[in-house]
């Protein structure tokens, strides 16, 4: 395999009704999962609607709230042969704090096409005060697309795959641009590192946009072909113990996060709590 397209249509081929991700709700429990062929076909659609804008060779912004749609949308973009820009989406109730590193993004990237869910295209309109630029970008809700599609474009192990974004924290994000080639001798060294196997079992709640979460949580076990449960990083804040609950639940055997995570969890569970898991 040269390629992440490769790599998911191997899984859709060989594992097709296996479950490649689950996300939980945001108590925690049970939610929605996919397998790996509605996975491929869902990426397809993705993909189909990004060529029909041109959007192909191009960066595409994902604006997505924690959850499955976002990884439809991500592998949708390499399928359609484009450039995966992920950021956090705006905040309609916090515009003054979560536009401007998204304006300097977008201005950075130039991209014209933002995929998103539905609940946040809503507001898109919303933007043309404080962003017009952003709100004059083709918002694509690919919760909502045409359920017919076949659309994968040719790419190569050298092909650009992600546009990830330094977290701008001592000056202006700065862009890294990874190629297919990248991702996947990346993953191949954190599966040696990390022993995992088709058997494993991960548990993630890490943002999606930064490098850890996008990588540890979905791209490795797409790589490994293992599942894996994420939720939302508000559920983890909000209630640390119901990551612990979700890895003794599913017997997870990868799972991991920065130091504050695991001080978090200390801080906010109880013995009795930590005794039962």
């Amino acid at each position: 395999m040269s390629t992440v397209v490769e790599l998911l249509r191997r899984r859709g081929e060989t594992q097709p009704a296996d479950r490649a991700f689950l996300f939980l709700d945001d108590t925690g429990g049970p939610g929605t999962s996919i397998s790996y062929s509605e996975l491929d076909l869902a990426a397809q659609r993705v993909a189909t609607a990004l060529v029909e804008r041109g959007a192909s060779g191009r960066s595409v912004l994902l604006l997505y709230p924690p959850g499955l749609d976002y990884i439809i949308g991500f592998l949708g973009c390499l399928y359609a042969a484009a450039i995966a820009v992920p950021a956090y989406p705006p905040d309609p109730g916090r515009w003054s704090r979560t536009l401007p590193r998204l304006r300097a993004l977008a201005a950075d990237c130039g991209a014209s096409v933002a995929l998103s869910a539905s609940t946040l295209v809503d507001f898109a309109p919303g933007l043309a005060g404080e962003a017009p630029e952003l709100a004059a970008l083709d918002w694509v809700a690919t919760d909502a697309l045409p359920r017919d599609a076949d659309t994968i474009c040719p790419v190569s192990d050298d092909s650009p795959a992600l546009l990830q974004y330094t977290s701008g924290s001592t000056g202006a994000p700065r862009g890294v641009l990874l190629s297919h080639a990248n991702l996947l001798h990346n993953a191949e060294l954190v599966r040696t590192g990390f022993g995992t196997s088709p058997d494993s079992i991960g548990v993630s709640w890490l943002p999606p946009y930064h490098d850890m979460g996008l990588i540890g949580g979905i791209l490795q076990p797409l790589y490994g072909g293992f599942p894996i449960a994420l939720m939302s990083p508000l559920t983890f804040l909000q209630r640390p113990l119901a990551w612990l609950e979700t890895i003794a639940r599913l017997g997870a055997t990868v799972s991991g996060g920065p130091n504050f995570a695991f001080d978090l969890c200390v801080r906010k569970t109880t013995p009795q709590q930590r005794a039962a898991l």
